[in-house]
């Protein structure tokens, strides 16, 4: 059967309980896609109406913008109301975005997994790790398929849960070209970094290396994402420590549409992380020709290939010489461009969207 022919307008539901009103990670992958599977005729669960899309009506407050709060109220919708909201539609597939599911109400669906970070980075009383260990393999194993965003999360799938890998559907994510591309701006003399500050992200190491390179340079080193009170002000004591109060900026969240520019002009992007499911600042820095210093572990060499400095993110050492040599040699910097460039010219969300219809479109057409 053609995609898109002969499919209900109720057979496809896709859960946005998720969809969060400052897009990051797992909400940037829902917004570019959605345009992909619209040929699918799909129904959104969503709390917030988009036009020219069948929606259903879902409660609001269910997203991490509401901490455990919203986590907590969309476990339990997701197991006493999505069930029985799939079958009053007669729907015949659910796909989330997310490792969620109702577990017991007879529904096939299919999940997106973006990482298994609190299973190996495991934080004290934080409820992802219960979520990770005895929520999410259940899922798993219930799934038709698995659709994941590299083949690193893929093998941390088959490692942690033992699920077959013929389940599992590695399909990398992408950027917004339209948004994120070379503006030619004089650079300026500050690191970038971009995203949460939560542990595995490394920042600690970060601004350890930074305070360690030569101090009679105006290099200054910019931080931005959302503020967290767990883990922000531990970042902002370290850095008063180090004397670099005037040197590291705080910057929050930064908006899509002005984070293109921020990355135009940056001596680099340092992204240290200790794993990534996928790591979509980088391939966007790449795409403004912003040279990348990134982590030589995880998916990120995977989007990288030979367009960034790898470094060990466990030595400060090495991410700090990374930093003073990407800053001083401006060959370095202008190769970095024009291989990232041309690398990330590799990752567009029409590729991504197209093989998650097709797999999506293909599981509906052979009905149980």
């Amino acid at each position: 059967m053609e995609i898109g022919q002969g499919v209900l307008r109720n057979e496809l539901l896709i859960n946005l309980a998720v969809l969060m009103q400052r897009p990051t990670g797992i909400s940037t992958y829902i917004i570019n896609l959605l345009p992909h599977l619209k040929c699918l005729l799909p129904t959104l669960l969503i709390s917030e109406f988009i036009v020219d899309y069948n929606c259903y009506k879902i409660p609001q407050g269910q997203t991490p913008e509401q901490g455990a709060k919203g986590h907590i109220k969309r476990l339990i919708w997701t197991q006493f109301k999505l069930g029985e909201i799939y079958h009053n539609l007669r729907s015949n597939l659910l796909f989330s975005p997310i490792p969620e599911a109702p577990l017991f109400a007879n529904c096939r669906f299919v999940v997106m997994v973006h990482d298994l970070i609190p299973l190996r980075f495991p934080e004290k009383w934080s409820p992802l790790t219960p979520y990770f260990r005895y929520y999410v393999p259940q899922v798993l194993e219930r799934a038709e398929h698995i659709i994941c965003n590299s083949k690193a999360t893929a093998e941390d799938i088959v490692n942690f849960y033992k699920i077959s890998s013929q389940k599992i559907s590695p399909i990398p994510l992408a950027y917004d070209g339209k948004e994120f591309q070379f503006l030619d701006l004089q650079t300026r003399h500050y690191f970038l970094y971009v995203g949460r500050s939560a542990p595995y992200k490394n920042l600690p190491r970060l601004v350890k290396a930074f305070a360690s390179l030569p101090a009679n340079k105006d290099w200054e080193l910019w931080l931005a994402g959302t503020i967290d009170k767990r883990y922000t002000p531990t970042l902002i004591t370290q850095v008063e420590e180090l004397g670099l109060k005037n040197r590291v900026k705080f910057l929050d969240y930064v908006d899509c549409t002005q984070l293109p520019v921020l990355m135009n002009q940056a001596i680099a992007l340092v992204f240290p992380s200790l794993w990534e499911g996928f790591g979509i600042p980088v391939l966007e820095a790449m795409a403004c020709g912003t040279p990348v210093i990134t982590s030589n572990l995880s998916s990120l060499p995977e989007i990288t290939a030979d367009a960034a400095l790898l470094v060990n993110p466990y030595e400060v050492g090495e991410i700090a010489e990374a930093m003073k040599t990407i800053a001083e040699d401006r060959n370095l910097r202008s190769q970095l461009r024009t291989d990232g460039l041309a690398r990330s010219s590799k990752f567009n969300w029409t590729k991504t969207g197209q093989l998650t219809r097709d797999l999506l479109g293909n599981i509906l057409s052979s009905k149980k």
